[in-house]
């Protein structure tokens, strides 16, 4: 497919975030190669919260933590930019690496990815599970899951992608 073709296409709506597991990356980077498709990642700051909606500005955000400034911000961006990097120069030899483009939003994170992809018109929302351990199933017990809320919540299909680690090893 021409690059042409490829931006002209609804891009797939992937969210991450610092210390994810590379399979969400990998699988998304992977499926927009496939289809010929942009890829939209989206980082949601739960640290800030959405002032005013507008695709067409950078930033609308307020920080829960003043302190937080925008160079920690930045550099979760660089760390982001750099993992997503990586997952596209992984993408088999022969097959075209997909067009990306980095988001970041603020507020609930299943919320603000829906918000997304109906801006973006996008045909799916790709998510990673939480990892094993008791502070994850906790966080998502207070939270709530992102993959359950988006699959119950709004009408994009959701392709929730799993943490690869066998059950019995539990290293990190």
């Amino acid at each position: 497919m021409s690059p042409e073709q490829m931006s002209s296409n609804p891009p797939l709506v992937v969210g991450i975030a610092p210390g994810q597991h590379a399979e969400v990356l990998q699988t998304a980077v992977s499926l927009a190669a496939r289809l010929g498709t942009r890829l939209l990642c989206a980082y949601v700051d739960e640290a800030s919260f959405l002032v005013d909606w507008d695709p067409a500005r950078p930033a609308h955000r307020l920080s829960l933590h003043p302190d937080t400034d925008d160079a920690n911000i930045g550099a979760v961006a660089l760390e982001l930019k750099s993992a997503i990097e990586e997952a596209v120069a992984g993408v088999p030899p022969g097959t075209a690496a997909a067009e990306w483009t980095l988001q970041t939003l603020a507020g609930d994170p299943a919320r603000a990815l829906a918000r997304l992809a109906a801006e973006n018109d996008a045909p799916m929302i790709i998510v990673g599970t939480s990892e094993r351990g008791f502070s994850h199933r906790l966080a998502e017990a207070l939270s709530g899951s992102v993959g359950a809320w988006l699959t119950h919540h709004q009408s994009r299909p959701v392709l929730i992608v799993p943490y690869r680690m066998p059950a019995h090893d539990d290293r990190p």
